[in-house]
């Protein structure tokens, strides 16, 4: 027997829908009758051994090294939430004070990859995947490309970039592609009106419209493919859903991934206050519909899972590195001070030595308590499965 509290990470989710119970596991979406679930939580044996026939309690394990480099800690915007300021504008425009500056050159370059060569033999890895980070990638082009170069040869399978798009032009997009860049994650505060009082340059200028024209030029001259974040926040919340019109009328749908996701409180003085009620989870569903219905893709809700760098201590399957060589235990601690867990030269530290800097994802975020999150996240996806279901795309 097994309840709904599946707690251990990595766990699937049993979440109650408008038929039934959804049971995710591992890439199974499995609709189970109301009678297979009792009222203490617990799913009758016959349904269980039906789960594990296919596969739903099959665990999740690492099928390439996950390596994360920032290619510079610099970034042309200033946006206000940012977890890398240190603080906020005092005149009260968008230049923030920021983590100190690091600029990835070929020399460091040459050590991540000796660095990363080893760990994969360690882990007896013989595929990488690489995410180029920042501050914001692109300020620093040439690192993007020479780093590209030099992991293919240690078996680069996949590579993604999170950008702000403001810098991406045609003959770069066709140069980062051809190295070996497969997607790009992009950001939009909200509708072009939101959008464009949060998201902006260090100046204040707007972004929307080049961001725009940025991504449906780089579709144009390239097979990248993008996934569309979308933070949501009290500053927009009311006319997300035009967003959705906005970018169907210059994308390519089928090429985006849109995720609609919650901005955390980073501090400094930016506070989303927004919460996760009810009428919060009926607008994701109606946003999340609106984008299916416009032809854009949605990755389908997952099971619990924990990021494959910073949940195992000690970097095992996965690295973080500054674009000073600094290793770090997630994205979020990268280039911060005193949070540093090794080098690329030396390798970790010790963690049982700085066990206070070995982070996690969303460490520092300031988050409703566990059960309310959880209770609104199975409520938008239970619905979601549901309307999956019931249009025959699940």
């Amino acid at each position: 027997m097994i309840g709904t509290r599946l707690d251990d990470v990595d766990a699937p989710r049993l979440i109650r829908g408008a038929y039934g119970w959804w049971f995710i596991g591992n890439q199974t979406w499995t609709l189970l009758r109301p009678e297979c679930v009792g009222p203490d939580g617990t799913v009758d044996g016959d349904a269980v051994g039906f789960l594990r026939r296919v596969g739903a309690f099959r665990p999740r394990t690492p099928t390439s090294f996950s390596l994360t480099v920032l290619t510079t800690t610099t970034c042309n915007l200033g946006c206000g939430y940012c977890f890398q300021n240190t603080g906020l504008d005092e005149t009260g425009g968008a230049r923030p004070p920021r983590i100190g500056r690091a600029w990835l050159d070929d020399d460091v370059i040459d050590r991540v990859i000796a660095f990363t060569r080893d760990r994969m033999r360690r882990c007896e890895m013989d595929r990488l995947f690489l995410l180029l980070f920042g501050g914001e990638p692109l300020l620093n082009p040439r690192g993007c490309l020479n780093l590209l170069d030099r992991a293919r040869t240690i078996g680069l399978d996949r590579c993604a970039m999170t950008t702000n798009g403001v810098l991406l032009t045609p003959r770069l997009a066709r140069e980062l592609y051809a190295a070996g860049l497969h997607g790009a994650q992009v950001t939009f505060d909200g509708s072009r009106a939101d959008h464009d009082r949060i998201r902006v340059k260090r100046s204040g200028a707007p972004t929307f419209d080049t961001i725009m024209r940025n991504v449906a030029r780089a579709t144009e001259v390239t097979g990248l493919n993008w996934n569309l974040r979308v933070n949501v926040s009290h500053h927009n919340v009311d006319r997300i859903g035009d967003l959705v019109g906005e970018l169907a009328a210059d994308l390519i749908p089928d090429r985006c991934t849109v995720t609609f996701a919650w901005v955390g409180d980073a501090g400094f003085g930016y506070r989303n206050t927004m919460r996760h009620l009810d009428e919060v989870s009926d607008a994701f569903v109606s946003w999340s519909i609106a984008a299916l219905e416009a032809g854009f893709r949605m990755a389908r809700p997952g099971m619990r899972t924990t990021c494959q760098i910073c949940s195992v201590p000690g970097g095992r399957y996965g690295a973080v590195v500054n674009a000073d060589g600094k290793l770090f235990s997630c994205w979020q601690s990268a280039g911060k001070p005193g949070f540093e867990v090794g080098d690329v030269d030396e390798g970790y530290l010790d963690v049982a030595g700085v066990p206070e800097r070995w982070v996690t994802c969303g460490y520092e975020y300031e988050q409703p308590d566990r059960a309310r999150f959880d209770s609104f996240q199975d409520r938008v996806d239970g619905r979601l499965l549901d309307y999956l279901h019931t249009t025959g795309r699940l």
